[in-house]
């Protein structure tokens, strides 16, 4: 999921804020924490969270990624 975020950030620039949160690090640890008890659930690994509201259980295509942030950020 990485991949497809990395392919579609660069073309939003300074607009968008993205971290990859890993899990084997303590702060990666407590964020996924933090994120599962907003769902109510274990967070889906992986998955996109946007502003804190989960919008991606699946690896979405770069296209599904990008008309869903050209809607939210432009």
């Amino acid at each position: 999921m990485t991949r497809v975020v990395e392919s579609v950030a660069p073309d939003f620039g300074e607009r968008l804020h993205w971290e990859k949160i890993v899990t084997k690090e303590m702060k990666g640890a407590l964020r996924y924490g933090e994120l599962s008890k907003s769902i109510g659930r274990p967070a889906p690994v992986p998955s996109i969270f946007v502003n804190g509201r989960l919008v991606f259980e699946q690896t979405p295509s770069r296209e599904e990624l990008e008309g869903f942030l050209k809607k939210l950020i432009v």
